[in-house]
């Protein structure tokens, strides 16, 4: 995969076991499956580290079964509440803020790093990580969507690694693997729609955040459900795919796939597609990141094919999601579009959560941060880590004030 955004681990990496994992946002969705996986394997994998933000009694369990020499939280005030839940005769390390992060992402006996935070505020870990030179199993998606090329010219500095954890490119990069890059036509991301894939304009002015929050197929945390509601998961998909694959916009398709058993195909030029196919659980990406290139146990039901019945793909109706369109075309327009695309939809969907925001209002949200982004971004563009979080927060604070007008 010559294109791909680093090369692949080494040898020596492949072989170490066991293998040290830290994990950002240990508490989170991705941080509890990842656990779930590590504790099936405890002969394969030890823990060096576990970051929470704000979830201290469940990260006060985490620390209590896997006994990781270093924690950290993001507030001071969740350090002694923390170390009080922690039982007698452990004493680890606990960092704090977003050094204590930092710190976390580049420990040097972390073989492992995964990168599990949620949105923007994982931007930063996982830079750490990769000025490391670190392994990363990269669930955060922002961090390429904010820096997709910095973070390639620094792992090329630090020949860090990353490994896919987003179910979709976990697939396409299974794939992938040992096919020449210039047999490959295009890759296929599939969205599952979300649970308002089929509702009608009317109906999707009416949507509420319990319903959206109800993914029909994957367990998720709240904003993820709510981007794959509106298929700016997709969109911020796409982006990622971009970055980490190196292929062109328009050679990334995107199809809607209801049940969610397929995960994303490669189409090469002999006219052959290649797919990958599991049971709805990230347990399988996260597995094969973090053990790559092994495939053990998971935990995940078996996929039983006749019990799957008949699989359907149809193309997504981007007039009814915006979303979608919005985040092409920000890829389109270059990175300081993507920051602002992300900075607003990150906006809008607290206010939807908050009920503050109708459905709809988080693309127009969206639509309207972009039309500022003139006379936001700096005109020599962004050119560093700093750079791009000094934008987001411009694009923030104008996505505010769309939300109060909207």
């Amino acid at each position: 995969m010559s294109n791909y955004i680093t090369s692949l681990p080494t040898a020596a990496w492949q072989n170490t076991w066991p293998r040290q994992v830290a994990v950002l946002g240990s508490t989170g969705s991705i941080g509890c499956s990842a656990l779930t996986f590590l504790r099936l394997h405890p002969q394969r994998f030890q823990v060096a580290a576990l970051a929470g933000a704000r979830n201290i009694a469940l990260l006060a369990a985490q620390a209590a079964e896997f006994r990781p020499p270093v924690l950290a939280v993001l507030e001071e005030a969740a350090a002694p509440a923390l170390r009080a839940l922690l039982p007698a005769g452990y004493s680890p390390e606990i960092l704090v803020g977003q050094k204590g992060y930092e710190t976390v992402a580049a420990l040097e006996n972390a073989q492992v790093v995964l990168s599990a935070q949620v949105g923007a505020a994982g931007l930063r870990g996982t830079w750490a990580a990769v000025q490391a030179g670190k392994v990363v199993a990269l669930a955060n998606k922002e961090s390429l969507v904010l820096a997709g090329g910095l973070m390639r010219a620094a792992a090329a500095r630090t020949k860090a690694v990353m490994l896919p954890v987003d179910s979709e490119h976990n697939a396409l990069f299974q794939c992938l693997c040992g096919q020449a890059p210039e047999s490959v036509r295009g890759l296929i991301l599939t969205a599952s729609g979300g649970p308002f894939r089929e509702f009608t304009p009317a109906a999707l002015a009416k949507v509420t955040p319990a319903q959206a929050l109800k993914h029909p197929n994957w367990s998720m945390g709240a904003k993820i459900s709510i981007d794959s509601a509106t298929l700016m998961n997709k969109g911020l998909e796409l982006i990622e795919a971009h970055h980490l694959f190196g292929v062109a916009l328009e050679h990334i398709d995107v199809v809607v796939h209801a049940e969610s058993i397929v995960h994303s195909l490669v189409e090469f030029h002999d006219g052959s597609q290649l797919a990958q196919l599991g049971t709805p659980d990230m347990r399988t990406a996260i597995a094969y990141a973090l053990a790559y290139p092994l495939r053990l146990d998971t935990g995940v039901p078996r996929l039983t094919l006749p019990q799957c019945g008949s699989l359907h793909f149809t193309p997504p109706r981007e007039e009814a999601f915006p979303c979608l369109s919005l985040a092409r075309q920000a890829l389109l327009d270059g990175a300081e579009a993507c920051v602002a695309l992300n900075a607003a939809n990150e906006v809008a969907v607290e206010a939807f959560l908050q009920e503050r925001l109708s459905f709809p209002g988080i693309a127009a949200v969206v639509a309207k941060t972009l039309d500022a982004l003139p006379r936001l971004a700096p005109q020599g563009g962004v050119h560093s880590i700093d750079d791009v979080l000094a934008l987001d927060a411009l694009c923030r604070t104008a996505a505010t004030k769309a939300v109060a007008t909207a």
